[in-house]
């Protein structure tokens, strides 16, 4: 007799693999589950909207005075009130917005460029050449900034495009030195030696291979950059060294409001907040991207 037939075992079914992830992709995925990083995101989004089109919708100029108004609390005519000069002051806020948060990218820009390729480059090349280059980013610590800002606004003139200029000039050293500690710490990778033993030079491997790898601190201090930029627009407006009449910051508004805040307290209320939410929201942003970069992060 035949041995009867052993009963048939149903393989198991095959797991499906997982998605390839990278780490941007994760970076994202961390990102999203920080709520506070969020909202501060959704926070300058809007406020960034409304600053660029908000203007457009509104019946009055900046510039627009009505003396016989003078300043008024908040009421259906004028959402914020007024200004001692009778100046709608929702719209000196949203174009002061323009003023501060163009001040802050634009110079954290400059500050960027200069600090990127200036650390990039005393990183790379080490020895006598990087000693000398921190030994001059040491020196210009040493100096006062707002003293340093304030004499190159004296030299070159209260100028809108000169203030970023100028704020970016002295905001670039400690990008230098964080740029500069990535990349003393990737150029000793397997990949920059392969990268050399195939005859690359060093240009292509800075700016192809090191800073690259070197984005997730650049990105992250970058959005804190932001925000110093802007406070210190907001000082040396505050002294009259920024931004000139009849235009104006945040900075300069709140420098207003501070001298007529017991006789109109809107005045300095409405800057201030606006103000300190940009600034919270900058930082919230800034620790959760610090935060969703950091490689070591547990994935979920």
């Amino acid at each position: 007799m035949n041995p009867a037939p052993a009963p048939s075992v149903p393989l198991p079914a095959p797991v499906a693999a997982e998605p390839p992830s990278s780490l941007w992709r994760d970076a994202w995925h961390r990102l999203r589950q920080n709520r506070l990083a969020v909202a501060g995101g959704a926070v300058l989004a809007v406020l960034g909207l409304l600053c660029v089109f908000g203007p457009f919708f509104l019946s009055y100029s900046y510039q627009e005075q009505n003396l016989d108004l003078g300043a008024t609390p908040p009421s259906a005519a004028h959402w914020l009130g007024t200004d001692t000069l009778g100046r709608d002051l929702l719209v000196r806020l949203l174009y002061g917005g323009r003023i501060s948060l163009g001040v802050g990218l634009c110079a954290t820009i400059v500050a960027l460029t200069i600090g990127v390729v200036y650390g990039a480059i005393a990183g790379y090349v080490g020895g006598k050449t990087d000693a000398v280059m921190m030994r001059i980013v040491d020196i210009m610590y040493a100096l006062p900034f707002t003293i340093f800002v304030i004499l190159l606004m004296v030299f070159l003139g209260r100028n809108i495009v000169l203030l970023f200029v100028a704020i970016g000039a002295v905001e670039w050293l400690t990008m230098a030195r964080i740029v500069r500690g990535q990349i003393m710490t990737l150029k000793k990778m397997e990949f920059i030696e392969a990268a050399r033993s195939l005859g690359l030079g060093n240009r292509r491997i800075i700016f192809r291979h090191l800073l690259p790898n070197a984005l997730g601190p650049i990105i992250v201090y970058t959005t804190l950059t932001i925000p110093a930029v802007m406070l210190l627009e907001a000082f040396l407006s505050f002294l009259g060294l920024g931004v000139q009449p009849p235009m104006s910051s945040w900075g300069t508004l709140i420098k207003d409001g501070a001298e007529k805040m017991e006789e109109f307290p809107w005045l300095l209320q409405f800057p201030g907040v606006v103000f300190s939410l940009t600034l919270f929201s900058l930082n919230f942003l800034g620790d959760g991207l610090r935060d969703a970069l950091d490689v070591r992060a547990s994935k979920d």
